[in-house]
């Protein structure tokens, strides 16, 4: 038997292998080709500038995946993260296809209040500039009321869970304002400083601190006594007691204040970019909204979706740096 023909009969039993491994990635790949023909094939009811290139890059995706099927056991790494993702990847390109047939193909959903994909394309494409300079600000926005309120609200805690005097001072006066949602004190924020911007920050910074504040609080009180007794007899102070004692044992509570006040900073930006600054995500959306220009509106939402997800992704990154022995405990 020649050499031509061993590898003649060696490549599609490594192309069956491959495909066995990956048929859900491969499945994946189908499905997005199907939707990209139904894109391009089936006529749109109303003329939309970029249904091309929406089943272009519907194809394009199709065929990556398609790729990463049959190459996928020998690349490994990053690519073997698909396999899992599968049932997903599916099942958005049948919602890709649905929502394209209910708006562009058929408009069972009446015009303009939903948008069929090609427009929240349209969007990106013509509108890329101010989308990228609004979420540019939201993000530094977000990013300096979020680290004020953190920083604030972790030496409060700390101060609470560790002293009597100022637990017996501050709490009585943090369980009148935590409870209160950050956005009832818009009046007084902009009464009260100079320029939208720091009344957003001061906003922001105050629905991020409070609960870092009440999460560290708890977490330092809850320091077994026992960890202090053994410091103490080492010839530990007062101030290795807080620093290497509490603050390390409380940081577990700590981060799940951060991460509740990273989500509920994320509303107070909507509500003070509304009502406030001149440019931003939450602007961007009374801006399309008042202009009726909802594939806009929509397509900020994904962006600011993406924003958000991605910041708690990179908190959750952290944690699990900083607490190497509680990786996995808490998912995100």
């Amino acid at each position: 038997m020649s050499v031509a023909s061993t590898r003649s009969e060696v490549r599609p039993a490594v192309l069956f292998e491959a495909l066995s491994l990956w048929p859900g990635v491969l499945a994946a790949g189908v499905a997005w080709e199907a939707t990209a023909a139904l894109t391009l094939l089936w006529p749109d009811l109303e003329e939309w500038v970029h249904t091309g290139t929406l089943a272009v890059l519907q194809a394009v995706l199709g065929a990556a995946f398609i790729v990463a099927a049959v190459a996928g056991p020998y690349l490994g790494g990053a690519v073997a993260r698909l396999r899992p993702a599968a049932p997903w990847l599916i099942a958005l390109a049948g919602l890709a296809a649905l929502w394209q047939a209910l708006t562009a193909k058929l408009m069972w959903l009446p015009l303009p209040f939903f948008a069929p994909p090609q427009a929240l394309l349209e969007a990106y494409i013509d509108d890329w500039a101010r989308l990228i300079d609004c979420t540019v600000n939201s993000v530094g926005l977000l990013v300096t009321g979020y680290l004020v309120g953190a920083f604030t609200g972790f030496l409060v805690g700390v101060a609470l869970g560790w002293s009597r005097t100022a637990a017996y001072w501050g709490h009585p006066v943090l369980r009148l304002i935590g409870p209160m949602p950050a956005t009832a004190w818009l009046p007084v924020a902009f009464f009260a400083f100079p320029s939208s911007w720091s009344a957003s920050v001061f906003l922001i910074a105050l629905a991020s601190g409070t609960p870092v504040a009440v999460l560290t609080w708890s977490g330092v009180s809850a320091v077994n006594s026992a960890y202090y007794d053994i410091a103490r007899t080492l010839g530990a102070n007062q101030r290795f007691l807080v620093r290497k004692v509490a603050i390390p044992a409380a940081m577990p509570h700590v981060f799940v204040g951060l991460f509740m006040g990273l989500c509920s900073s994320f509303a107070v930006l909507v509500v003070a970019e509304m009502l406030g600054v001149k440019s931003g995500l939450g602007w961007y959306l009374q801006w399309a909204q008042g202009w009726a220009a909802y594939a806009n509106m929509y397509a900020a939402l994904v962006v600011m979706a993406l924003v958000c997800s991605g910041l708690v992704l990179l908190l959750f990154l952290a944690r699990d740096r900083l607490l190497a022995w509680q990786k996995g405990l808490v998912r995100w």
